[in-house]
């Protein structure tokens, strides 16, 4: 594992490995939730996924990559919802949504906390993160990495992991796939032969050791030695200063 050679800030490592889960996309739209991950998703469509849809957030297809807190300049198309829930029903979208709880297999919870019947918190509700994760790519982005959040069990699935999924049978897996976890602290996929969570690599800075202790389960381990996350190149770097998030919104998500 060699050391890295850039000045990049650990929301920069962060903002391309978010990137990364778009890199061979094509035509497809990109629904980041969260800072970095949109961030991620216009570097991706200013770099190497050119062909990478992206909105407004709202109902507009956009053909211009602002920065973030700007709008749009130039309109390409309407996306009504329900056009919107047709290219999510054909696969033609790569949501990278988030997670209050997540567990070994990829299933997350944005519901509540404690039993769903008397939850100790309330949070978002299921939304659409069943159709999501049964219909097209869903990669999740974490900002804090704690065993509060990766934990053995979810109180209540919303987002259908692999186990989920393998029990109910051909219908939700033939287009179930979770490409990657993301978190503050590294890269995480379920590349392996039971489709549990994988340490595919760390931010700088941050040890395997640190990342064990903040997981709430056993992480598969590949190796004597995880590799860093990739290096922003120099390119990559101007673009997040300069043209993506000039005022540095990126550093309130995952602090420098």
């Amino acid at each position: 594992m060699s050391s890295p050679t850039t000045t990049a800030t650990r929301a920069e490592y962060c903002v391309v490995a978010c990137a990364e889960v778009w890199r061979y996309a094509g035509e497809s739209l990109a629904s980041p939730m969260g800072i970095i991950p949109t961030i991620g998703a216009r570097l991706a469509k200013l770099t190497f996924a050119p062909d990478l849809l992206l909105t407004d957030g709202e109902a507009l297809l956009v053909g211009d990559v602002p920065a973030i807190g700007k709008r749009s300049d130039v309109v390409e198309g309407w996306l009504p919802y329900r056009q919107h829930l047709a290219m999510v029903a054909t696969g033609r979208r790569h949501v990278m949504m988030g997670a209050s709880q997540i567990d070994r297999h990829g299933n997350q919870n944005i519901s509540c906390i404690g039993d769903w019947s008397r939850p100790k918190r309330q949070l978002l509700g299921v939304r659409g993160a069943p159709i999501n994760t049964l219909n097209n790519p869903t990669s999740y982005w974490i900002p804090k990495h704690s065993t509060r959040v990766f934990v053995e069990n979810v109180d209540m699935v919303c987002g259908v992991g692999y186990d989920r999924a393998a029990q109910v049978g051909m219908s939700a897996v033939r287009y179930h796939r979770i490409p990657e976890v993301i978190s503050n602290l590294g890269v995480f996929d379920f590349a392996t032969a039971d489709r549990t969570m994988r340490l595919r690599s760390v931010h700088p800075g941050v040890t395997v050791e640190q990342v064990v202790e903040a997981t709430g389960f056993p992480l598969v381990i590949s190796g004597d030695i995880v590799p860093y996350t990739r290096e922003p190149s120099a390119g990559e770097l101007q673009l997040i200063r300069e043209t993506l998030d000039p005022t540095g919104v990126r550093d309130r998500e995952v602090p420098a």
